[in-house]
This record gives structure tokens, C-alpha cells and sequence, in this order.
């Protein structure tokens, strides 16, 4: 995108007979965990998509079927076995605690993960942006092969983020593609050059060998490239001390955040707590019906069918939050996230190509997002 001319805001646009009733707009920033779909029905009404109704949906079914026996003993054996009403405030009080410190606990995890995952792709975001500004030597045009350390630095620095969802998944190898047979046959596991899935074939450089079958995961792997490119810089004197510092804290912080990610998912809820809860929750809705029946009668099925749907699809909120780096639809959007931060890097990188081919071509040194030599005021040539 060229900022030659001004944006112009489209106008109202013109309803065509026959046409879709939703038109779906591109928006390049941020394209793919934004949604751009408009929800044709009320979130009232769906029942599918996204709602856990179908993991909640026996419990429910479990408790209608005890109710109506409960119902059926009472009606027709002609026994009183209806409890007091009063015991439900009592029982209703500590389930309700229960519930609120299980989903306020499942969306600390959540949220935290979110951050976590700002905090890398904010980092690799000021990275890349450093590694394309500041790597070169005043009145110094960089070399075929400061280039190319630059750019598969920076190629490296967002497979980071594609590394950390597939190690918090569990994905173990999702960089490189499966051998083949023939492969194993020729030279077994050790002899053969890995190849790298499509996801990561232009991200990491060609030969990068894996080391998850020995226990260290890909995303600490790659910071020692992005640490030993720092290095590098500071011999070449493109980065001063304090400034290589400053870049080894955004690194620090990339770890740091994925540590804290990888402690999320490896660490679940108390199993105490699992279970005494599902126990008290399962205690709560069977008791119901007994303190029901007396007065409420058949109406007493339907009555702890909303309940039980009620209390168990909090639950069940819960326990999808829990986790929030798989595939389910609540989880974190990480494939979009991770995407939306390629897509801009990879702008980045392109911009930074066309800017130093321009500066060796004109022999002097041009500025990012500029078509021409922008002097600066005091007529000097601004860095790259």
C-alpha cells in the first residue's frame, strides 16, 4: 500500500436484486481474528456452534428421567417422599460458590493465555522491527549475505509463534513433514535432511534439525538463533550495548511468556476439586425433585431440566476454558493470531527488500514506506 493519495471512505452502497444480503469486506489488518462474518440468528438461538450443549446434553437427560421417577414413585405408589422446600436456599448457596469459583478460575487461564500470547507477538513485533531499521553501518550498503542473515532472522523470529501453538497443542514435529518410506529404507531417522511442513517451509532455514524427541521443545530452540543474531549485530557494530540489551529483554520476554503459557497447559485443576464439585452438582439436581414434587408436581420435570442446563452449561463454560489452546471454537484463535502476525512481519520484510534494492541501484540510502529519498529537515539522509 502506497500513501500517495488520500484514503477515500466508500459510500453507501447501492442493494443489487438478487445479491448475497451479507457482504463480506477484506480487512488486512488483523484479517483473520477479526470476525467479519455478521451472525445471521440471535445468540439466544444457537444451539451448535460454539454453545456446549451437546457435552452437557446427558447430564440433562439423566436428571429429567430421575425426576419424572421420582415424580412417578410419588404419584402413583401414594408414598410422601417430598422433602422440604427449604433445603434448597442451603444447598443452592454452596453450589453457586462452587460454580463461580470454577469459571472465574477457567477464565484466569484464559485471559492469561491471551496475554501471554500478546506478549510474544507484541515482542516479535519489535524485533522484526529492529532487525529491519537497524542492521546496517552508516554510509555502508549491506552485503548478499548480511541480507540474507537478516531476513531469515527475521523469517525465523515468526515461526516463533507459529512453534509455541503447536508446542502447547501437543503437536510434537509439526515442523517437518512426515518421512517417507522410501526415506527410512535409504537411511533410517539419522541420515536423512528433515523437510519442513508447507506451514513452515519459508519460516525456518533449510537443514534445521528438531530436537523434540529429546526433550527441548522448538520454541526455546529458535530464541538461540535470535540471541545469536543479536551477537552477531553487536560485532558488526550495528547495534550499540544498551540497545542489544534492550533486544536480548524482548527475547527474555518471548520465553518468559511462553513459559507462562506452557505452565497453563501443563498444570490442570486440583482433582479435589474436580471431583467434589461434579459430586455436589450431581447431589444438588437429584435432591431437587424430592423438594419439588409436593408442590409442583409433572411441572417439577421441567423445572429441574432448566436448572440442571443451567448449572451444568456453566460448568461446562468452565471446562472449556480451562484449556484454551486447542481447537475448540472458545478457545484462543491462535492459528488466526499467528497469522495475522505473519502477514504483517512479511509486509514488513517485502517493504524492507524494495527499500534496500532501491538504495543500491541509487547509491543512497532510502527510508521504509517511501518511494523516493525523503530528505530530512536538516538535509541529511535518514537511516533505513
Amino acid at each position: 500500500m502506497r500513501f500517495e493519495s488520500p484514503l477515500m471512505s466508500p459510500g453507501p452502497r447501492t442493494p443489487v436484486p438478487g445479491a448475497i444480503k451479507h457482504i463480506r469486506t477484506k480487512s488486512y489488518p488483523m484479517k483473520h481474528s477479526t470476525r467479519t462474518k455478521p451472525r445471521r440468528w440471535p445468540l439466544v438461538l444457537r444451539f451448535i456452534k460454539g454453545a456446549v450443549h451437546a457435552m452437557i446434553l446427558i447430564p440433562v437427560l439423566l436428571h429429567a428421567a430421575w425426576a419424572v421417577g421420582v415424580i412417578s414413585i410419588h404419584t402413583y405408589t401414594h408414598r410422601d417422599i417430598s422433602l422440604p422446600s427449604t433445603i434448597i436456599p442451603s444447598l443452592s448457596i454452596v453450589v453457586g460458590l462452587m460454580l463461580v469459583f470454577r469459571n472465574q478460575t477457567s477464565w484466569n487461564r484464559f485471559w492469561d493465555g491471551r496475554n501471554n500470547l500478546t506478549t510474544i507477538t507484541t515482542s516479535v513485533r519489535n524485533l522484526a522491527r529492529t532487525f529491519l531499521t537497524c542492521s546496517y553501518l552508516k554510509d555502508q550498503h549491506l552485503d548478499s549475505l548480511e541480507q540474507a542473515d537478516i531476513e531469515r532472522t527475521v523469517r525465523v523470529l515468526v515461526a516463533i509463534p507459529f512453534a509455541v501453538k503447536n508446542h502447547l497443542r501437543g503437536e510434537w514435529g509439526a515442523a517437518f513433514a512426515p518421512m517417507a518410506n522410501k526415506d527410512i529404507e535409504q537411511g533410517g531417522n539419522y541420515n536423512i535432511t528433515p523437510r519442513l511442513n508447507p506451514e513452515y517451509e519459508n519460516l525456518l532455514p533449510a537443514g534445521l534439525k528438531g530436537h523434540e524427541d529429546e526433550g527441548l521443545g522448538l520454541p526455546l530452540q529458535l530464541t538461540f538463533m535470535i540471541e545469536a543474531f543479536i551477537t552477531r549485530g553487536g560485532h558488526r557494530g550495528w547495534f550499540s550495548p544498551p540497545q542489544a540489551s534492550l533486544l536480548t529483554t524482548q527475547v527474555n520476554s518471548i520465553v518468559a511468556a511462553y513459559g507462562n503459557m506452557e505452565t497453563i497447559r501443563i498444570t490442570p485443576m486440583p482433582i479435589a476439586h474436580l471431583i467434589h464439585q461434579k459430586q455436589v452438582l450431581a447431589l444438588f439436581c437429584c435432591v431437587l425433585p424430592f423438594a419439588m414434587v409436593d408442590e409442583m408436581g409433572w411441572w417439577t420435570v421441567l423445572i429441574v431440566t432448566l436448572v440442571t442446563f443451567t448449572l451444568y452449561g456453566i460448568e461446562g463454560i468452565g471446562c472449556q476454558l480451562e484449556d484454551p489452546f486447542g481447537h475448540d471454537r472458545n478457545d484462543i484463535k491462535m492459528d488466526a493470531i499467528v497469522t495475522d502476525t505473519r502477514v504483517e512481519v512479511f509486509t514488513l520484510l517485502d517493504e524492507w527488500r524494495h527499500t534496500v534494492r532501491r538504495g543500491e541501484q541509487s547509491g543512497v540510502k532510502g527510508e521504509m514506506f517511501f518511494d523516493a529519498v525523503m530528505p530530512t529537515p536538516h538535509g541529511t539522509t535518514p537511516r533505513n
